[in-house]
């Protein structure tokens, strides 16, 4: 990390106020990347304000990372660079709402759970309920490019997200896309932003298409002793005319996590009908209804009352033509306690581990079953317990989760994961070759310089064209 003189300090506050440039190493320590500690934090008010910080730091020749509650920093690869942390949390507004045309235009840093609850007094909200979703803003959870289990009917952020208000590595302020649904001007920019985790720009506003929310729902969770049961009744539902909310295979090792742990996330109400009780801040527990030791297959749908009456009895019919040992309805008290933990899976699964390395690998739903199969008899001969949730859109989440961090373990996780990723691309594995495609999303930083699984040339050329003098998380591939 570059040092900072007393000069770039001044510099810095001179055009922002002594009060929003943060030098103290204590506070500093708080924004860190990976064990690498900015050596100030810059906290902009406006959109220019954030542009003339870009600036300075293009004159300066020093590098900055945007952020905003800092949830979800982990992911990607160490910056090879990092001078000033730019706290985008006091750009918290939402600019525009049209509850009419369902269209909503709002600063990065507003916080989604903020967002959600002001929409759901007009009924409609945002389905982007991602991980450490009670302290998530709406530019990080862009910028990491985390999906959401709701993914299964509404698509990723990518099918919702509009428009963009961004600052390139020049300082200058730049638009994408607009503010209704069928805008048709100019090229598509602001999805490049999904997912570049601040390495192409510093997200200022976002333009989305909001959705009525839920009126009712319920939850369904079925138990089977082998995957290809869960696999059976999954492909049964969705070859059917249901569509679920949620759709999500579960591990029995990730079951029994959720049997037992609870996220320390604080939790806050996310539909109508999921008021904590007064002074709960946390997940109440599952059930006794819940199986830990087996494979889960958990769907949540949402209708009319007498839509959600025939969802019940057709899944009681697939179910009882399964191979499932019990079943489950869930209503408005005991979904949360499910629904929460397969949105918070990501913050738990880090939680359970000192040292998880964390997965994201997209393949055909077609080939989960042997797929399942060849990462646990990987994670097995390594001796390395593991878990895994597989959306059934094609997305697997899988975790190998060491009880320590010490540096025979970052070995070790660097071989297995190095034979993940030569599974999804070996001519005789379980996928035929290219068909898949595995992206290392959380580890300890020793296993991320010692193992990258992602092609960064094309993101190279793009960081080039947005961000010319890569100032902008310089190292974070993405």
């Amino acid at each position: 990390m570059m040092s900072t003189s007393a000069s770039f300090s001044a510099n810095l506050a001179s055009f922002l106020g002594p009060s929003r440039v943060l030098t103290d190493p204590v506070p500093c320590a708080a924004y860190a990347v990976d064990k690498t500690i900015p050596a100030a934090v810059a906290k902009p008010a406006s959109a220019e304000e954030a542009a003339e910080i870009v600036r300075f730091a293009a004159l300066e020749k020093v590098a900055l990372i945007p952020c905003g509650n800092r949830t979800k920093l982990g992911i990607g690869m160490p910056p090879s660079r990092y001078d000033i942390a730019l706290d985008m949390t006091a750009l918290d507004k939402i600019a525009h709402y049209d509850p009419g045309d369902l269209t909503l235009s709002v600063d990065a840093g507003l916080p989604l759970a903020k967002l959600n609850a002001a929409l759901l007094e007009h009924k409609q909200f945002l389905p982007l309920l991602v991980p450490w979703y009670s302290r998530s803003t709406v530019g990080g959870t862009i910028a990491s490019g985390i999906d959401s289990p709701l993914r299964q009917f509404y698509g990723t952020a990518r099918d919702f997200l509009i428009g963009a208000e961004f600052v390139d590595g020049t300082g200058k302020l730049c638009k994408s896309g607009g503010r209704v649904v069928k805008n048709v001007t100019g090229y598509d920019l602001h999805k490049l932003l999904i997912g570049s985790l601040g390495t192409l720009a510093i997200i200022t506003r976002l333009n989305f298409r909001t959705f009525p929310a839920p009126l009712a729902s319920r939850g369904f969770v079925a138990s089977f002793q082998n995957a290809e049961g869960a696999l059976a009744l999954r492909r049964a539902i969705a070859e059917s005319s249901l569509t679920p909310l949620t759709l999500d295979l579960v591990s029995p090792e990730l079951a029994r996590l959720f049997a037992t742990q609870t996220p320390q996330t604080p939790e806050v109400a996310v539909f109508a009908g999921e008021e904590q009780p007064s002074g709960q801040s946390l997940l109440p527990p599952v059930g006794d209804w819940f199986r830990p030791s087996e494979w889960q297959l958990c769907a949540a749908f949402a209708s009319t009352p007498e839509v959600l009456a025939r969802y019940e009895r057709d899944l009681m019919r697939l179910a009882t033509n399964s191979s499932t040992t019990s079943t489950k309805f869930l209503d408005d008290n005991s979904r949360p306690s499910l629904w929460g933990r397969l949105r918070e899976t990501l913050s738990m699964l880090l939680e359970a581990s000192p040292a998880a390395a964390i997965f994201k690998i997209n393949i055909l739903p077609s080939y989960h079953a042997a797929l399942f199969a060849s990462l646990r008899q990987i994670a097995v001969r390594a001796a390395l317990p593991h878990a895994l949730i597989a959306r059934a859109g094609g997305t697997i989440y899988f975790a190998l989760l060491p009880t320590s961090a010490n540096d025979g373990n970052t070995n070790l996780l660097a071989q297995t994961a190095t034979q993940i990723s030569d599974l999804l691309s070996a001519s005789d594995g379980p996928a035929p070759a290219n068909r898949g495609h595995a992206t290392l999303l959380f580890a300890p930083p020793a296993l991320k310089h010692a193992f990258c699984v992602q092609d960064i040339s094309a993101s190279r050329r793009l960081k080039a064209a947005f961000d010319p003098q890569n100032i902008f998380a310089p190292g974070r591939c993405f």
